[in-house]
């Protein structure tokens, strides 16, 4: 809000002075004072005409358009009129003689209203000049009135009386009231029972009330009081839908509403000025509201009236203020003071302003243009101007303002100097175009002879451009100065809008459609979702947003987005729309920031919802993000979708930019893009075509990529290759379309087209056509593929149902699986001589004697059997055959087939040969078959038999019965014993046994299913005579039961604490083994080896000691060391025989040295063994040795005993004593390598007991170590190599064991394990 100007006249001073702005266009303000004259200004403060009064003006008032102004004064009885138009004044005589005090132009025609002190109304009709005086109308002064847009007339006056009247004079209403009325209004008042119509008159009553009269309602006046602090009602307004403002003396503002059942209801109050309001002014055109009071004027908004808009401070007026009143177009405020000045405030500028480029001009006050670069950041320029414009321009050097056919031309720069340049001159739809610079004709738009009229036109740097009513739009180059290009369009052009380069223009039609226009290619292309309401169109001036242009209305700003390059042609999109504040005129579009033009003269950026992706992204989530991915793909905003991708990290939306990478053919973005996918397929494919230069063959390409098939052949036929449309149906198998295309394009490829179409058709049923096609494809010198449209030929002929023809063109093919496919169609087909025909010389037997089985062909079925491989054919034959009571064949048959069932049923029934069909049953287990043995024994009273195949088949309840029955049970105990078998028919069988008495058999059956307490019990029972075999199963019971009490048992048992009678020891050494109690297993062995040994068993005993040395070195449990030494005692008195018999008389000469020195373990052979010992001593040449043992066996107890043969020379050895010995050799401990006696087991030098030699009975060496394959025990490696050449078993565990079998162990640490270790 600003102040245009003041008026202060000295005559006015110290009196309240009266105004009216003229009414629709508000050019002109009259205003009166004390002076006696009526002064008319211009909206600029310019006195243009004044009227001089005989009196002081008692009212004025403009007509409806603001033609003419009527004045009355006091001591007058003419009434004054001004013509605005002729700027005369005329008198107009009222033919009464009374004085004037009320006058009102009607909303509707031309009547003025005149009324008198004496209550007398004079109408007046300024059309036709008639003059209609009402006499009496009222009896006193008429003060106040209105007139309605139906011509009704009210008035009131001082006899406190209201009428309403019609046009002639007439009344038709009258009302009396309580107190003198003023301030009179109809109002627009929109009821729920009648339409609208100015129906309500509204009248202050003695400046306190306010009365409503109804004239649809006159016995229902409204008479409204208000609050006696509020002061007096100074004046009020109708507004809105039936509400009333009401200004109060004292500051009060109260909105109250009219509407049928809320009507004084109050809406809105406000203190607005602390101790006086003067006056109030609506603008229905701004839809605002001004109210005056202490000093300052405050503006509110209509819509939310406690939003206080401004607020204008006139400190100077110190005498209050008076009246204020706005402009019918709501630009000017106009207020009258108390001391007699009037002030002028600009409220609303006309929205005029234009863009070139980048620069901006636009009104910032009535007289003053703003010149701005705020794109280039330059500072504005203010350039005063000589008139009122009705519209601005501006060009990179100039600044134009105009009204109606007048321009005035401002060079910038140049401190506003007005300078002529290139311009035009519109006059009546022609345009005149002058150079000042250059000296060239000029020039006049359109030329005489044209018969069109200009509707637009725009300049660009290079081009004039218009457009016309018969829908031409010429391109004027002014470089050449002439015509370049034109194009027509079926209606007329309204409007144009070029790009900043004036390569493509955005124009309306007469339809309020809108097109996009390029000259380039003279194409069209009609911008979707175009409003009717749009008023212009800008396009985008960054640089780098070629083709985006807005188009806008009142409420909206529509982003469209000209897609030039896409693989469907150029199309215009609409990409979004961007809601616009209140009266904002966009100005400039630059990188998505729209620039508008305010009506207060001020510019205001706003950003295009569009371009929101331009926003800091930052603190953005992915679903914010997604449609900003979407606005940068539609504006080809490439870069800025790569960024939001890359914040995105997501497949979907990298994928959805390479699509409209290669939807705008951006091939080198799209490689990029799909590099960063690891697209690799894609990328090869898209970096073949990239230096495609043909647009058609690159956007076939790249549509084809999209599988958009039908677009990529459209757009390779357009190409210069053609051929990729046919290469690309081929590839995706569309036969029609290329069998189309190849008839124009490649006729030779035709037959193969054919042949490929053909093979789709089968499959698809349409054999027809397929069999044309096949026939098509035939080529006469393409054997391969001629080969494969005859196969096609001969199987479409037999499904068509020309078998002989088919036939015949299979059997002649060279495939075997054509004949194999026609055979198969004639099988469905149920023709199955010929079927079978082609399988056979096709070589599918089995398929051949398949189809002769089911025509019944068996003679042929019998030919073809022996290369026929398939159970089910030979089983088929087989049932014919048998059929025809041909057994042997039939039985053959089934063997094929191996149904074994029907060959024993055959031999059984048929063939009388049971031995082949036992046989059989014992080869294949065959359930069934046995079962129909075990009934053939029955029949012949084989019940052993019959039992035996019973259990086979798995009926042990029949195998049971017939068991019990003929007294066989041991026969099935056996066989069942043998088979996998239920517990309870092991439980059946011990039962029956125990019935029987039979312990034996009765505790193995116990065993067998898990009863191990009964198993003992009667094993126990056993007598003697099964006595070993009762024990060694109660052994085994007892090891698996696991169970103490059970265990007691039998050690009890087995000790003779039942009958008086010890078993032997062998069983108690088994029942430790079975139960895993080793230990005490080896203290058993060894009493048992004990034993063995006093009786002269010496090789019992060293297998008892050997197994349970083996056993617990198996277990990893330590090995007694007592046990250890008897097993090597023993063992060394078992390799004396082996040297001896070999003849090695020294080493066994040393093992019988070692046996007689424990001489004490041998009781029953002690004397033949010291025998022999001193033979084999005095031999060996160990003469000491055969002297001490020689004395020995002189004592009393043992000489007696020497066997007669030696008695005298051991005598003689004795008698006369050799004492010469060969010193016994030496060799290294294999643990600390002292050397000592081979023969010496225990090491003086580290203490250890050195593992000994199984061949030869020594200590082992390191260097010559081997061990039995079997029992794992270490021998020399050369001795048990030489004694190997005369025995055959290994000398400790008796396992046979040959030379070859040996290994020479290098690393023989696992074996030499100290005590400690073990």
């Amino acid at each position: 809000f600003q102040r245009v100007f003041s008026l202060l006249e000295k005559t006015w001073l110290g009196a309240p002075i009266q105004f009216a702005w003229q009414k629709t266009s508000g050019n002109y303000l009259a205003v009166t004072g004390a002076d006696h004259i009526v002064k008319i200004f211009d909206r600029h403060g310019q006195k243009r005409s004044e009227i001089n009064l005989p009196g002081i003006c008692v009212a004025m008032d403009w007509d409806k358009d603001g033609d003419v102004l009527a004045v009355i004064a006091e001591k007058s009885s003419c009434i004054y009129l001004w013509d605005a138009n002729t700027n005369k004044t005329s008198q107009l005589d009222n033919g009464m003689r009374d004085q004037m005090s009320f006058l009102l132009w009607s909303k509707v025609g031309s009547f003025l209203a005149v009324g008198t002190v004496k209550g007398n109304l004079l109408i007046y009709n300024r059309q036709t000049s008639r003059k209609i005086p009402v006499l009496g109308k009222h009896t006193k002064r008429i003060t106040c009135g209105c007139w309605n847009a139906e011509n009704l007339l009210a008035l009131g006056g001082e006899d406190k009386m209201i009428t309403v009247s019609n046009q002639e004079g007439d009344t038709i209403r009258q009302t009396q009231v309580r107190s003198e009325p003023s301030n009179m209004e109809f109002s627009l008042k929109t009821d729920d029972q009648t339409s609208a119509a100015e129906s309500m008159i509204s009248v202050v009553l003695g400046k306190k009330a306010l009365f409503l009269f109804n004239l649809n309602e006159p016995d229902n006046p409204v008479d409204l009081e208000f609050q006696q602090h509020f002061g007096n009602i100074v004046c009020y307004n109708w507004y809105g839908d039936g509400r009333i403002m009401i200004g109060f003396s004292r500051g009060h503002f109260v909105v109250i509403s009219t509407h049928t059942g809320e009507i004084g209801q109050e809406l809105f109050q406000a203190h607005n000025h602390k101790d006086n309001l003067t006056s109030i002014a609506v603008s229905q055109t701004l839809n605002k509201v001004a109210t005056c009071g202490d000093n300052c004027i405050k503006i509110q908004d209509l819509v939310d009236l406690k939003d206080m808009y401004a607020i204008l401070s006139l400190d100077e007026e110190n005498k209050g203020l008076g009246t204020l009143s706005w402009t019918d177009d709501g630009q000017l405020l106009a207020l009258s003071t108390q001391r007699g000045s009037l002030h002028v405030f600009l409220t609303k500028l006309p929205i005029l302003g234009d863009a070139c480029s980048t620069r901006i001009a636009y009104l910032t006050s009535l007289l003053e243009v703003t010149v701005a670069n705020p794109v280039e950041g330059e500072l504005p320029i203010t350039v005063s101007v000589d008139v009122e414009p009705n519209f601005v321009a501006v060009g990179l050097y100039h600044l134009a303002v105009g009204m109606n056919n007048r321009a005035w031309f401002y060079v910038l720069g140049e401190n506003g100097k007005p300078s002529l340049s290139l311009f035009f001159i519109h006059i009546s739809h022609s345009y005149e175009i002058l150079d000042a610079q250059e000296e060239r004709e000029t020039r006049l738009f359109p030329a005489v002879d044209d018969k069109c009229r200009i509707l637009c036109h725009a300049l660009t740097s290079d081009f004039l451009i218009y457009g016309t009513d018969t829908g031409v739009i010429q391109y004027f180059y002014i470089e050449d100065w002439q015509f370049v290009n034109d194009y027509r369009h079926p209606v007329s052009v309204k409007k144009i809008f070029p790009d900043p380069n004036g390569t493509g223009l955005v124009f309306i039609d007469e339809k309020s459609d809108g097109f996009v226009y390029c000259p380039v290619n003279d194409a069209t292309y009609e911008i979707p979702d175009f409003s009717p309401t749009i008023k212009s169109v800008l396009w985008e001036n960054w640089s780098m947003d070629k083709g985006v242009f807005i188009a806008y209305d009142d409420d909206k700003v529509y982003t469209y987005v000209f897609h030039k390059d896409t693989i469907q042609g150029a199309k215009v999109i609409l990409a979004g729309s961007t809601k616009v504040p209140f009266a904002h005129k966009p100005l400039l579009l630059y990188n998505g920031e729209l620039t508008c033009q305010t009506q207060s003269g001020k510019v205001n950026s706003i950003y295009l919802s569009t371009h929101g992706f331009l926003n800091n992204l930052k603190d953005m989530g992915p679903n914010e993000l997604r449609p900003m991915l979407a606005q940068t793909l539609t504006l080809k905003r490439f870069s800025d979708a790569w960024e939001l991708c890359r914040i995105l990290n997501d497949e979907a939306a990298w994928n959805e930019l390479a699509q409209a990478c290669l939807h705008h053919m951006e091939v080198e973005f799209a490689i990029r893009v799909y590099r960063r996918i690891g697209n690799v397929g894609i990328v090869m494919s898209l970096e073949q075509i990239k230096g495609i230069e043909d647009r058609n063959l690159l956007a076939g390409h790249l549509a084809m990529f999209t599988n958009d098939f039908n677009l990529a052949q459209d757009l390779y036929l357009a190409s210069s290759c053609p051929i990729a449309a046919l290469e690309m149906r081929r590839d995706l198998q569309h036969w029609d379309s290329a069998l189309q295309l190849a008839k124009r394009l490649a006729p030779d490829q035709i037959p193969f087209i054919s042949k490929e179409y053909a093979i789709q058709l089968e499959f698809a049923g349409d054999y027809v056509n397929a069999l044309a096609h096949y026939e098509k494809g035939i080529t006469g010198d393409n054997k391969e593929h001629d080969e494969a449209c005859l196969a096609g030929v001969a199987q479409m002929s037999i499904r068509m149902g020309d078998i002989r023809r088919g036939v015949n063109q299979a059997l002649k093919h060279p495939s075997r699986v054509l004949k194999r496919d026609c055979a198969a169609i004639l099988e469905n087909m149920k023709q199955f001589s010929e079927a079978a025909q082609l399988y056979e010389k096709g070589f599918y037997y089995d398929k051949a004697a398949s189809v002769y089985i089911r025509s019944k062909n068996w003679a042929k079925v019998g030919d073809l059997l022996p290369h026929v491989s398939s159970p089910k054919i030979h089983l088929q034959y087989a049932k014919a055959k048998e059929a025809d009571g041909r057994y042997k064949e039939a039985v053959v048959a089934y063997e094929n087939a191996k149904q074994w069932q029907s060959v024993i049923r055959i031999y059984l029934d048929h063939l009388n040969n049971p031995e082949k069909a036992v046989s059989i049953v014992r080869e294949t287990q065959s359930p069934d078959g046995a079962k129909m043995v075990a009934r053939f024994f029955l029949q012949l009273g084989d019940y052993g038999s019959a039992i035996q195949f019973l259990v086979m088949s798995k009926c042990n309840n029949e195998a049971f019965t017939l068991a019990q029955q003929h007294n066989k049970m041991e026969i099935y105990a056996d066989i069942i014993g043998s088979e996998d078998t239920t517990n309870e028919d092991y439980q059946s069988i011990a039962l029956y046994f125990e019935g029987e008495k039979k312990y034996f058999q009765a505790g193995k059956f116990f065993l067998l299913c898990g009863q191990y307490s009964r198993a003992l019990k009667h094993f126990l029972k056993c007598p003697s005579s099964e006595d070993n075999m009762a024990i060694e199963m109660a052994i085994e019971t007892v090891g698996q039961a696991k169970d103490e009490l059970l265990t007691n048992q039998l050690i009890d048992h087995l000790m003779g604490e039942n009958d008086g009678v010890p078993k032997d020891a062998k069983y108690l050494f088994r029942l430790y083994m079975a139960l895993k109690q080793y230990r005490e297993a080896a203290q058993t062995a060894i009493i048992i080896a004990r034993e063995e040994q006093s009786a002269g068993n010496y090789r019992n005993a060293h297998d008892v000691l050997f197994s349970m040395y083996a056993e617990l070195k198996s277990q990893k449990i330590k090995i007694p060391s007592e046990m250890a030494t008897n097993l090597m005692i023993l063992h060394s008195y078992i390799l004396v025989k082996i040297h001896v018999k070999n003849g090695d008389h020294m080493k066994g000469a040393r093992m019988l040295i070692r046996v007689a020195n424990n001489i004490s373990k041998f009781p029953s052979h002690i004397v033949p063994i010291l025998t022999s010992t001193v033979i084999e001593c005095h031999r060996a040449g160990l003469k000491n040795s055969a002297f001490s043992f020689a004395a020995m066996l002189m004592r009393p107890e043992y000489r007696g005993k020497i066997d007669a043969k030696y008695k005298k020379k051991i005598e003689g050895m004795v008698r006369r004593p050799n004492t010469s010995e060969i010193e016994e050799a030496t060799t290294p401990c294999p643990f600390c390598k002292f050397l000592l006696p081979e023969c010496e087991l225990l090491c003086p030098g580290c203490k250890n007991s050195i593992p000994y030699c199984i061949a030869t009975g020594r200590h082992m060496l390191k260097d010559d170590w081997t061990v039995c394959p079997h029992c794992d025990f270490p021998a020399l490696y050369s001795e048990l190599k030489i004694m190997l050449n005369t025995e055959s078993t290994c000398p400790m565990c008796s396992e046979r064991l040959n030379a070859a079998q040996l290994k020479k162990i290098l690393d023989c640490t696992q074996y030499l394990r100290t005590e400690e270790e073990l």
